[in-house]
């Protein structure tokens, strides 16, 4: 079974779809560091930012990166030594989006991405699982909250739990932009399936909206392939 969660920035879709693939024995893929993996061995390899749309399918193949399925999740690999950790640094923050961006690196990586999730009970989760990446997913929910709320929690993740509010207006702000260019873009723009069930986590609680991706899982196991949410 298959199941998409996408969102913006900020709405728990990595937390949630984490959370719900540990209690439910799935996989949980975390498309968005299969982006940062290829943005760190870039990086590494002293490829200039400026020159990564000019990357073709042998040149990525030559990063030599690579997942491997794992406690439930996946560990990631750069000519064989895991960086699940590295992939996190602020250098990758602040160069995945434009490594995203690229159509050659979204169309080399949607391989990958299928790949890893053969013969998986699956949760993956990012901005285009149910639109592009597996459009004929068992189940699609689309996460969304209120751009105070989303960077409320992206200030949390950097231990900013009581922001003042210019920091909390810059953030929101950012979010703002961030949604701006992911919905804009050309390849596979940030948008809800038809068929999503649409969340708004707004004012819930974490272990709420966890029980509420469960139960729409559990409800499609039980009534077998649908529209849940038409």
């Amino acid at each position: 079974m298959i199941v998409a969660i996408d969102g913006p920035a900020g709405s728990g879709k990595s937390s949630t779809a984490r959370a719900v693939a540990r209690r439910l024995g799935f996989h949980h893929l975390d498309s968005g560091a299969f982006y940062r993996t290829l943005t760190l061995a870039a990086l590494r390899a002293g490829i200039p930012a400026e020159s990564w749309p000019r990357l073709g399918p042998d040149d990525l193949e030559g990063l030599a990166v690579s997942a491997r399925p794992a406690d439930r999740g996946y560990r990631f690999f750069v000519a064989g030594e895991d960086v699940t950790e590295e992939i996190r640094a602020p250098e990758v923050n602040a160069h995945v989006s434009r490594m995203a961006r690229i159509r050659a690196v979204r169309q080399w990586l949607l391989a990958q991405l299928r790949r890893a999730a053969e013969g998986q009970d699956l949760v993956a989760d990012g901005r285009d699982m149910g639109t592009v990446v597996f459009p004929h997913a068992d189940l699609k929910i689309f996460l969304t909250a209120s751009p105070e709320t989303r960077a409320r929690r992206r200030l949390a993740e950097r231990d900013i739990t009581d922001p003042d509010p210019d920091t909390l207006r810059a953030e929101t702000e950012r979010l703002l932009e961030r949604d701006r260019i992911d919905s804009e873009r050309e390849v596979a723009p940030l948008r809800r399936a038809d068929n999503a069930v649409l969340i708004d986590t707004t004012g819930l609680g974490f272990a709420e909206q966890v029980d509420r991706v469960v139960q729409l899982i559990e409800a499609r196991r039980r009534s077998g392939p649908g529209r849940l949410g038409d």
